[in-house]
């Protein structure tokens, strides 16, 4: 290109244009982050890679039903996330599609703890039994589909109402997705270490079980006896007080959310200097 025609606002413009465009890919991909719509992106790819192997491969029928599959995919996409898409237009008609603050989640986290801690006091106090997991980093899809699903926000009514003996949903365990009731009545794999104490039950055992496959934090309340204890990384901390409990949660909670921060720090490091 001759050093005549090159237009530096243009050059800016594109550049401008470039980032705005991957901030909002970015923000989707955020969005739809540990939803069901991961999953369909990830069968999409796989259409995608499917037909260009028969292309290359000169699979005529093939490439035909793939061809069919994405001409008619996308108005199945409409009609399957009509409602993620409302929600999604909703917000960014109030201006919240992306506004995702820390301050925002710090809120929130302070809500949730907050929701837990009294449920957990409330049946201890009562001695109703509960088994309370969190999702952190891995995810437990596997153990919620055991269970009935909610997808409710958290709240401590909520979690007391659950366990309230002798009511549909008592039985098992609650597990906590973000800031959801994802599902109750979950079946937990139980722990067969033969170290734990045999004056533990089931609901430690589940506890000590899910903590040994997944990294999530669990909340055991007795039911004999209405001592709250913890299970994280197949440890189990035994009889906490309501406060020492409410300091774990928030100790727990900050460490998930700086590492995610960190986490988005670096992918963002790696993309800039990729």
């Amino acid at each position: 290109m001759p050093f005549a025609d090159f237009n530096f606002f243009d050059y800016i413009s594109n550049i401008i244009d470039i980032l705005l465009v991957w901030y909002v890919i970015y923000k989707i991909l955020m969005i739809i982050r540990g939803t069901k719509a991961v999953q369909v992106l990830k069968g999409i790819i796989v259409i995608l890679i499917v037909r260009n192997l028969s292309i290359f491969l000169g699979l005529g029928t093939l490439n035909w039903i793939m061809e069919q599959a994405i001409d008619w995919g996308f108005l199945a996409l409409i009609i399957i996330f009509q409602p993620e898409i409302r929600r999604a237009l909703e917000q960014l008609g109030r201006g919240k599609l992306f506004s995702r603050g820390t301050m925002h989640e710090e809120e929130e986290q302070s809500r949730i703890i907050d929701a837990i801690v009294k449920a957990t006091s409330y049946m201890a106090k009562r001695r109703i039994g509960a088994l309370i997991s969190i999702e952190r980093e891995t995810g437990l899809s596997d153990y919620i589909e055991t269970g009935i699903a909610l997808n409710s926000k958290i709240s401590s009514e909520l979690l007391i109402n659950i366990f309230i003996p002798n009511t549909p949903l008592h039985d098992g365990a609650v597990i906590l997705q973000k800031d959801q009731v994802a599902a109750a009545a979950c079946y937990l794999p139980l722990s067969e270490s033969p170290f734990i104490s045999k004056e533990l039950g089931t609901r430690h055992r589940a506890a000590l079980g899910i903590s040994e496959v997944t990294d999530s934090l669990t909340i055991i309340v007795s039911e004999e006896t209405g001592a709250i204890s913890l299970t994280k990384n197949s440890e189990l901390h035994r009889d906490l007080k309501i406060d020492q409990f409410k300091e774990m949660l928030e100790k727990e909670f900050m460490i998930s959310m700086n590492k995610q921060a960190s986490s988005s720090i670096w992918n963002w490091r790696v993309k800039k200097r990729g």
